[in-house]
């Protein structure tokens, strides 16, 4: 029998064989699938790469020991080289990514008081890239590593690894920073993936976090897409930071003879009639007075930014629909004084006694408000103050 015939039965054999191991052990795993997420997730991601992975190896193991020389067989052997690389990659990545799915659907979000696992999710999410990055690359340059000819390029590079890392790092600053700034962002617990933050003057919500860039869900739903090392160079709020529970105010302006007591009630019946209320906070307090109005501000609390916006409308709502009902005097008023106006004698209109009357009343300096900076003792030494000494006075002394 010829090498080539050989190699193709070898090869036959060593892949049905492969097939019908993989297929067993699948069948395996799926039926303690059943009983255990991890199993369930492992057969129905692994699966395929572990089957292409244990062919290839098979396949490639069977040429070299059963099939003898034959045409091409050396670029045949590089070849099966080549996809056994990038299978176990595939396959390792799969495994990884099955353990990070573990890990998320053990610490899931969608609880109250999530906080602790909303950091947990932003660092699998992040390790999860840095996961795939890392095994792209490393696959990538084995891969290259089995070329000869690279292989003895690999040991010149290398020489000169300080100068082109140099040259690489002031050419890539700025995605080198947003990707340090991604992985510190995962592990510094400034910001979480579902985090409430404003930022640019934008009220919104953490939906991803990337090595490069982190996307801003804003309560409209436009997407805010900012670099990472923003959030590690500039102010922004997080309103999660330690809890979910936030406090918020609504203002109303009302007249000055409003009575206060009766509002403050019809604000505690509005707060414990709404769910949205957390029971944490229910406060009417007076802010201002100026301007002929008093201002109200209602602060109170919920359990989340989104509960607190409509809790804050609710009782703005609340609060104008009592006062229109019952306290109408509490409207808003202007008030004015309507007085008949004196007639004003100028002074080329009077007598000559009359004007000098009203010219010296003109220049009298002996009011507090005729002078500010002269005329007083305390307004020549504020004059002293900001304008400096007399130089008259400096010159005779």
């Amino acid at each position: 029998m010829s090498s080539v015939l050989t190699a193709v039965l070898a090869v036959v054999i060593a892949a049905g064989a492969a097939i019908v191991l993989v297929e067993i052990v699948h069948r395996v795993i799926r039926r303690l699938g059943q009983r255990s997420d991890l199993a369930a997730d492992m057969a129905k991601k692994i699966h395929r790469p572990f089957l292409v992975t244990v062919t290839l190896v098979a396949v490639q193991q069977a040429i070299r020991v059963f099939a003898g020389e034959f045409p091409f067989r050396g670029g045949v052997m590089h070849m099966l080289v080549l996809l056994c690389i990038a299978s176990s990659a595939w396959l390792i990545g799969a495994t990884l990514l099955v353990c990070e799915d573990v890990a998320l659907a053990r610490w899931r979000t969608d609880v109250p008081d999530n906080r602790r696992r909303r950091r947990i999710k932003t660092q699998v999410v992040m390790l999860r890239r840095v996961t795939v990055a890392a095994i792209v690359v490393i696959t990538a340059g084995v891969m290259l590593m089995t070329f000869p000819d690279i292989r003895a390029l690999g040991a010149s590079v290398l020489a000169s690894a300080g100068v082109i890392s140099v040259i690489a790092a002031l050419a890539a600053q700025s995605t080198l920073g947003n990707l340090f700034a991604g992985i510190q962002l995962a592990f510094s617990d400034a910001i979480r993936v579902d985090d409430v933050v404003v930022v640019e003057q934008e009220w919104g919500r953490i939906e991803e976090i990337t090595l490069t860039v982190v996307v801003v869900q804003i309560w409209d739903d436009r997407r805010l897409i900012l670099p990472t090392s923003y959030f590690t160079t500039k102010p922004f709020q997080n309103w999660t930071r330690t809890s979910s529970a936030v406090l918020g105010t609504a203002e109303v302006d009302v007249d000055w003879s409003t009575p206060i007591e009766p509002l403050r009630a019809e604000l505690r019946r509005i707060c414990e009639g709404s769910e949205l209320w957390d029971e944490r906070v229910c406060v009417l307090q007076v802010t201002q007075a100026t301007s002929g109005l008093i201002r109200l501000r209602a602060l109170v609390s919920a359990a989340d930014a989104p509960a607190l916006w409509d809790l804050r409308c609710l009782v703005r709502e609340g609060m104008v629909s009592w006062i229109w009902e019952h306290q109408r005097d509490a409207l808003p008023r202007m008030r004015a004084e309507l007085r008949s106006p004196e007639p004003v004698k100028l002074a080329h209109q009077a007598g000559p006694d009359e004007a000098d009357r009203i010219f010296a009343e003109g220049m009298d300096t002996s009011s507090d408000a005729a002078r500010v900076f002269s005329g007083g003792q305390d307004g020549d030494s504020r004059g002293m103050a900001f304008g400096g000494p007399d130089p008259a006075a400096v010159s005779r002394s």
